[in-house]
């Protein structure tokens, strides 16, 4: 490979991730219009809860995730393969959310991977596909002892200035 195929390949990984960051700050944050943008207008998305045209699984995992007290979605190792306009990969993630089941306040845990497939238009790289595969999950009940005893902390909110 060339020092310019390495750069463009360089490149491309990095707006590929930005678009995969964004996806998942817009998960947390509900923020729908930045979730969207991790996808180009005609992608498909099958998170097996869901599956269909991304716009649609935005409205979706945001009305889900609006039902959760609060959540945290992790990147882990991102294995991604450019080739010219488009691209392949798998993105391991961890999500935690705050929920509340049968009035009780719980920590669901999911453990997982993205099959993404990428392509860049116009310049711009985007998710066109994306299969989620959950490879565990579990529930746990809420420990929040150290929030209550601690005040003074900035808890999260969710929007843009969260």
């Amino acid at each position: 490979m060339s020092q310019d195929e390495v750069i463009q390949q360089i490149v491309a990984e990095h707006q590929i991730l930005k678009a995969v960051k964004s996806y998942m700050r817009a998960q947390d944050r509900l923020l729908p219009q930045l979730h969207l943008s991790a996808f180009h207008s005609d992608a498909w998305v099958d998170c097996g809860l869901f599956a269909g045209p991304a716009d649609e699984f935005v409205k979706f995992a945001q009305d889900f995730l609006a039902d959760c007290d609060a959540t945290q979605h992790l990147i882990g190792q991102a294995d991604i393969q450019v080739t010219g306009d488009s691209a392949s990969g798998e993105i391991y993630f961890l999500a935690h959310h705050r929920i509340t089941e049968d009035g009780q306040k719980k920590d669901l845990f999911v453990a997982g991977r993205y099959q993404d497939e990428y392509e860049r238009r116009d310049g711009i790289w985007a998710i066109t596909k994306r299969k989620e595969i959950v490879d565990w999950a579990r529930t746990d009940p809420a420990a929040d002892a150290f929030l209550a005893q601690q005040p003074a902390l900035n808890i999260a909110r969710r929007g843009p200035e969260g």
